[in-house]
Formats: C-alpha cells, sequence, structure tokens
C-alpha cells in the first residue's frame, strides 16, 4: 500500500501540543526526530544498552506521520498551518515547513526480509531463514530454520552468535535447558539440535512466545523437546502458563502451569546487562548445584557491572567471551 508522509518542522517545546492536536484530528501514530538524549531513569525504563549517537541539542524537532487516503491533504494541511500560527503567539515553533510526499509502495511488515540471508556459524551451524534456500550444505551440517517474523531474533547478532558459540562448547547430551528471553526461539532451538534433553523457554512477549512455537515446529520439534511459556521471572518468578503444539496440525493449545522449582544444567539468557543484573538474584533456584548460567546481550562497558552482581549474588564467573563490542559471561553457583 503507497501511504503519504506528512512531516512538520518544529521546535522540541512544540512537539506535545501538536502531537496531541494531530490526534484530535484523527492521526494515531506519530514519529519524532530531535536531538534530545535519554535521561538514565529513560535507559532503565527502556533498558536500552547500546552506546547512544550523541548529538548537540539544537532545540529543533520534526514530526511525522503516515496517513492514507481517507483524509484531505490540503485541508489537513491548512488545519495544521493554523494551529501552528496560533500557538506562535505563546511558544517558538520554529519553521512551521510542513512537507508531504509519497513514500514507495512496499510491504513494511516483510520488505526486511531481502537482507536476512542463510550464515554458517561454528563450522556446522546453518542458519535459514524458511523462505531461502541453501546450495552448500555439508554432511554434519545443522540446519536451523528460523522465521522470526517480529519477536526479536535471528541469529546474526553478536549477542546471539556469542550464546550459540557458548552452548556448543558448554552443552552436554540429555542437558536441560532454560531459555530466558526466548524471543524467536534460536536458541531453545539449536539447544535442542546440540542433544538438550529438554529446553523450556520463557518471552515476557507473547508475539515471541508465539514466533518460538512456530519455529519449533518448522524444526520438527515437538512438545516432548521444547515448550515455551509467558512470564516474567522479575516478577515474583512468574513462569507463566505453558503451551503445547502438535507437529501435524497448526494447533497451538495452553497447558498447565509449568513447574517453578525446575531446575536446569543450563539456564541461558540473551538479553541485556540492565536485565541480567537484577536477573543474577533470582536465577540461582533454577540452576542445578552444577548448573551453568550462560549470558549475553552485554555491551564491553557493562561486563564489569554484571560479573559484580553475579559475585554479589553467588554466582563465580568462569568464563568471558567478546565479539567486538559485545560480551558473554558464564558463571555457575559459588
Amino acid at each position: 500500500m503507497e501511504w503519504t508522509k506528512l512531516t512538520i518542522d518544529t521546535t522540541v517545546e512544540a512537539v506535545d501540543i501538536l502531537s496531541a492536536f494531530l490526534n484530535e484530528l484523527g492521526i494515531e501514530g506519530i514519529e519524532i526526530c530531535d536531538h534530545v538524549p535519554l535521561t538514565e531513569e529513560e535507559k532503565q525504563e527502556m533498558y536500552v544498552d547500546i552506546p547512544l549517537i550523541e548529538g548537540d541539542n539544537d532545540g529543533l524537532a520534526q514530526i511525522s506521520c503516515y496517513i492514507d487516503d481517507s483524509f484531505d491533504y490540503d485541508t489537513l494541511r491548512a488545519d495544521i498551518a493554523c494551529e501552528l500560527t496560533r500557538l506562535e503567539a505563546f511558544i517558538p515553533v520554529g519553521s512551521k515547513k510542513i512537507t508531504i510526499g509519497k513514500t514507495e509502495d512496499k510491504d513494511w511488515v516483510n520488505n526486511w526480509k531481502q537482507f536476512f540471508k542463510p550464515f554458517r556459524l561454528y563450522d556446522n551451524i546453518v542458519i535459514k531463514p524458511t523462505w531461502e534456500t541453501v546450495s552448500d550444505l555439508q554432511d554434519g551440517d545443522m540446519v536451523v530454520e528460523i522465521d522470526p517474523g517480529i519477536a526479536f531474533g535471528t541469529g546474526s547478532h553478536e549477542t546471539t552468535k556469542l550464546c550459540i558459540g557458548q552452548l556448543k562448547k558448554y552443552l552436554k547430551p540429555g542437558d536441560k535447558v532454560f531459555d530466558v528471553g526466548c524471543g524467536s526461539g534460536i536458541l531453545s532451538i539449536v539447544s535442542s539440535m546440540l542433544g538438550a534433553g529438554f529446553v523450556h523457554g520463557t518471552d515476557i512477549d507473547e508475539i515471541a512466545v508465539r514466533s518460538s512455537e512456530e519455529n519449533a515446529k518448522l524444526n520438527h520439534l515437538g512438545s516432548d523437546k521444547i515448550k515455551f511459556s509467558c512470564g516474567n521471572l522479575l516478577e515474583d518468578n512468574y513462569i507463566g502458563k505453558g503451551t503445547t503444539f502438535e507437529l501435524d496440525k497448526n494447533v497451538i493449545k495452553e497447558s498447565k502451569l509449568l513447574v517453578i522449582n525446575e531446575q536446569y544444567d543450563i539456564v541461558v539468557a540473551n538479553i541485556l546487562a540492565d536485565v541480567i543484573i537484577p536477573l543474577s538474584a533470582v536465577v540461582k533456584p533454577y540452576m542445578k548445584p552444577d548448573g551453568l548460567f550462560i549470558t549475553s546481550g552485554i555491551i564491553a562497558d557493562k561486563e564489569a557491572d554484571v560479573k559484580k552482581a553475579m559475585q554479589e549474588n553467588g554466582l563465580k564467573v568462569i568464563d568471558v567471551v567478546q565479539m567486538n563490542d559485545w560480551v558473554s559471561v558464564i558463571a555457575k553457583q559459588a
């Protein structure tokens, strides 16, 4: 579908008022571009754990929205211009420039797929998007079929690569694995293919859980091998209800509450440092006495903070691996 993009050049001070005005006109979603840095509180709320591009806050901002043919563009432009003139008597509103242009006619939901190609990890692990083919498969290759949908996790990011490498290094046949923050389910699926006896993946996002379930089916893994649930270990250690799925049918059923006091040989968490730090305080009950806590998603600047939190919570760091700016920290019970 072709959309029309409307952009207003204005100021940071006017953003909130103009946003409310656009909402009153029936525009439900907007995009704001400015140079206002995030506060530490905002970073914590958003779990931001990546280096941010800094720029001088010049007080200017752009508000953009995407509209369809149900709007009369000339009327909309005139209404916005009148509101900007009205506001100008009270606050700075910037240049008041209004730009309207057509977007390309693209499938925005699926367009990203052209950039996700099959790739090989650690010699014999092949991550393959479901819509692609692989021509150079070799004997002994482990092919992981993935369609992440709108869930996080294609396996191409350094953080996921680090986790897969550590799972390949430490996972033993028959191990029970707990994947905290499973996303698209890629680490759960890889764990099962590497020989885990049972894998439980959990995520706070129901969409991610559904994506994980579908990807498990794509890889012919039934609920006897792998299960997923929606829950949050940082909220009263709630794991949530699990699901079962039938491989020969497109059926997903809700099952009873998964056992909360289950213990695992490996707990793996590819999230963010600001989640792993509090998670280290509640993860031990899920670990067997000789179990491992494999973590990633940690920007190098936060490595010391993660290791400190683990040590304070009775975990001993036994391995640290870095890939570019990202770190994987592995610990066991002290």
